[in-house]
């Protein structure tokens, strides 16, 4: 296969997100929720999936970017008449002093020059394109209906060619504004340029309140405003991507639903929300945790739905053709039901900012030491626990270095908080506990080949572990350190910089592409070791293999290039500005407030 690259833009306004091609199709699109069916899926099938496009009648190129420093998407359309712009938005700007963030895609067709002729297809479908949603005509918009709520599109292109997907001159700016349940009942000019200008207006207005460090910021900026969209407000909850069963590459069966929100990468999310300075998207995603941590009696789950439901049960949709063929279609993740023994310590390091981060109001905690002590509790019952591990494995467990790591980080920081609310006794099982994890992490340490590998007493090696590092785990300046990296570079870097998670066979085979998220902590942990030229020059390598606006998959294949997996993946754009942020501190550039 050529080298394949996702042509796609994303656009959204945490409460939807839609794909919108290259070629004006809008290819994915989930109403109501994140986790709905989709009402336009030819991502995954292009004879089920319907449609809604804007095309010339003939052969045409395509230009496609984002308005600077917004989710607002612009698609360039040349033909033999003419061209024109389509510019497709998630309408989210403030009023009455809460977020408006309806169920409504607005697309602005306007000409550009000559005569184009086009025409408006829009086919919708319902119960993942099981069925077909049929139009019917009003004086000024189609409704469809079949769904659990009304659809309708309102225009002022006549709703005969509308309905009849027939070709007209395009000589006049023209909209098209679809919306789920509640209709737009106002004017509709006036009503989508307000709407356009507002929400042009919120995007700029938030990266300008956004703390972004002055290494590669046009990356960092697109990265932030994409996993700023990948939040479901209503809940806090960010979720891994907006699709699913997109292949880890092509034919592995390795096809997931990733519309669901990871616990275990807390993390990682809270320290690149941290990082750009916004506070409220962090306190959002806290107390979804928060919520979890408390209703969860024993064991948590790695990933819950953006309500925080436990329910994830998967089901393979065979009826769909999938993403160029590659079946099976999963809608829902068995990996809920894995056991992944690092989340609780995930949770603990997320909770530390109540105690060290006085933008929190220290009367809010009130329950600190019943909170503290039931993750310990969770902690202590699961530290000697063989577990599936970060990667899921479905059918191995062992004692894995990286799910000490975090139960070593998680009694670490309970040790710190438990000192700040003057506890001794939590402390001392914090300590004790932490103590534990180590020896369980020196377990799978290798003295011949002076490296930590992926479990206790295993030979294999894995990216995870890296973390070692930058968890502090491993004193960075140490040779121990220094030593391990170079050996996790020498088995899993590949000769064009990217990173494999590992080499060996798990329930699948061996893996074939590389992990992007893991190319991103190696960057940081060169930084750490004090390898920074190193470190600047594999991260330049790295967002090489964005797509054409700056978007970045899951995988990359070494040989082609080419991205895979669910796109655009959130936890990729999160490791590309936690590798930034790092890089940018050891190089003294302080963000732009």
């Amino acid at each position: 296969m050529d080298k394949h690259i996702y042509d796609y833009g994303l656009i959204g306004n945490c409460a939807f997100l839609a794909h919108v091609h290259k070629g004006t199709d809008i290819s994915w699109l989930c109403w109501p929720r994140f986790d709905s069916s989709f009402i336009l899926g030819s991502l995954l099938d292009k004879n089920k999936g319907g449609e809604f496009s804007i095309l010339p009648s003939g052969d045409y190129t395509s230009d496609q970017y984002y308005l600077e420093n917004t989710n607002v998407l612009c698609t360039e359309i040349t033909c033999a008449d003419g061209k024109y712009k389509v510019t497709d938005i998630a309408p989210r700007f403030q009023r009455y002093d809460r977020f408006f963030k309806p169920l409504m895609l607005i697309r602005k067709i306007e000409l550009i020059e000559g005569n184009p002729r086009i025409r408006v297809k829009c086919d919708l479908v319902c119960d993942y394109g099981r069925r077909k949603l049929k139009p019917h005509r009003g004086s000024n918009h189609l409704e469809f209906e079949g769904c659990d709520d009304s659809i309708r599109l309102t225009s002022n292109i006549p709703i005969s060619y509308l309905s009849e997907d027939a070709y007209f001159v395009l000589n006049e700016v023209k909209y098209l504004v679809l919306t789920y349940g509640q209709p737009l009942e106002a004017p509709l000019i006036s009503t989508a340029e307000t709407f356009i200008r507002e929400t042009i207006a919120y995007w700029q207005t938030w990266i300008k309140h956004s703390s972004i460090a002055g290494f590669y910021q046009e990356y960092v900026i697109r990265s932030a405003l994409t996993l700023k969209i990948h939040q479901y407000e209503d809940t806090g909850a960010i979720i891994a991507s907006s699709t699913t069963s997109l292949p880890e590459y092509d034919g592995s069966g390795r096809n997931w639903d990733y519309r669901y929100c990871w616990l275990r990468d807390t993390y990682y999310v809270i320290s690149a929300l941290n990082h750009i300075g916004h506070f409220e998207e962090m306190e959002r995603y806290f107390n979804y945790v928060a919520g979890i941590s408390v209703s969860e009696d024993f064991r948590y789950q790695p990933l819950y739905t953006i309500d925080g439901k436990s329910e994830l049960n998967e089901n393979i949709l065979d009826h769909l053709d999938g993403y160029l063929g590659n079946q099976p279609v999963r809608i829902g993740n068995q990996a809920s039901e894995h056991i992944q023994n690092d989340i609780y310590g995930q949770v603990m390091i997320s909770i530390m900012p109540l105690y060290i981060d006085h933008r929190f109001v220290f009367k809010e905690r009130t329950d600190s030491i019943k909170w503290i002590k039931s993750i310990l509790n969770k902690i202590e019952r699961t530290i000697n626990e063989m577990d599936a591990g970060i990667w899921e494995f479905r059918n191995i467990a062992n004692i894995h270095c990286y799910s000490n790591l975090f139960q070593w980080a998680g009694c670490a920081a309970a040790a710190k908080m438990a000192r700040t609310i003057e506890n001794r006794e939590l402390e001392e099982q914090a300590v004790a506990l932490q103590k534990q994890a180590a020896d369980h992490i020196e377990s799978c340490y290798d003295p011949i080949r002076k490296v930590y590998t992926n479990s206790a007493g295993g030979t294999h090696l894995d990216a995870s572990t890296l973390q070692l590092i930058m968890m502090n785990y491993l004193d960075p300046s140490s040779d121990r350190a220094k030593d391990h990296l170079k050996a996790l570079e020498a088995e899993l870097k590949t000769p064009k910089g990217l990173f494999y998670r590992y080499l060996h066979e798990d329930d699948f085979g061996k893996p074939k592409t590389t992990f992007l998220i893991c190319a991103f902590w190696y960057v940081e942990a060169l930084a750490c070791v004090g390898r920074v030229d190193d470190a600047i020059r594999e991260f330049e390598n790295i967002i090489k293999y964005s797509n054409h606006l700056l978007l970045f998959s899951e995988d990359v294949d070494e040989n082609t290039g080419s991205q895979w997996g669910n796109f655009p993946q959130a936890y990729s754009h999160v490791g590309l500005m936690n590798a930034a942020y790092r890089i940018a501190i050891k190089l003294d550039r302080p963000a732009f407030l």
